[in-house]
Parts: structure tokens; sequence; C-alpha cells
């Protein structure tokens, strides 16, 4: 039950970053760029860059592995939960609460870490 549901979480959480990362890296248009101001970034190519492959990356990597009984499944997963948690760490610290998926995806985090402790 516990690989499953990991695997499933990572998945769709790579699913996600994936979406997202494109949406931004399309331009956004829907998301104001005043929320950029005092971040590096002028617009949301390079975060939505970011968040598509090392976050999408990291998670679809870890869910395969979970999913296919790799050797290095529970190691690709908690990394995977640690770079989630970094990336909404890093971007609230940047623009702020400014969306419901904030917080979710930090739940999201602690669940895949904690779920990678207890897979077997």
């Amino acid at each position: 039950m516990v690989r499953w549901s990991l695997g499933a979480l990572l998945l769709f959480g790579a699913l996600n970053a994936f979406g997202g990362g494109y949406y931004g890296m399309s331009g956004a248009p829907e998301v104001p760029t005043e929320w950029l101001r005092g971040t590096p970034f002028r617009d949301y190519f390079i975060p939505s860059l970011i968040l598509f492959c090392v976050v999408g990356g990291a998670f679809l990597l870890a869910g395969t592995a979970v999913l296919a009984r790799l050797r290095f499944a529970r190691t690709a997963s908690f990394a995977a939960g640690l770079i989630v948690l970094g990336w909404i760490i890093v971007q609230v610290s940047m623009i702020g609460y400014v969306s419901w998926m904030q917080p979710v995806t930090f739940a999201a985090g602690i669940l895949v870490l904690a779920l990678s402790r207890v897979l077997r």
C-alpha cells in the first residue's frame, strides 16, 4: 500500500510540476508579474524551467523508481520530497503566500518524506 500511494503521489506531483512549468514557460498569462518584484526574475520563464526540470524530473524519477521497485527508490523519493520542500520554501520566501497550492504542496512534500521513511 505504501509503495502504490507514494508512487501515485510522486507521479501526480511530476504531472503537476510539468504542467505548472510549461504554463510558466509559456508566459503564465493569468499570473501577475508583480509577484516577482524583489526577486531576481523579470518573468516566470526561469523559475518555471526549474520547476519543470528539477522538481518534475525528481518526482518522475522517484515515482518510476518506487513503482518499479528499483534499489534507489527510497533515496530518490526522499530526495524528491526535500526538493519540493526546498522549492516551496524558496517560493514563499520570495513572493509570499499567493495560492492555496503552496500549503498543499508543502503538505505533499512532508507526506512524500513520511512515506519514503516507511518504504521497504
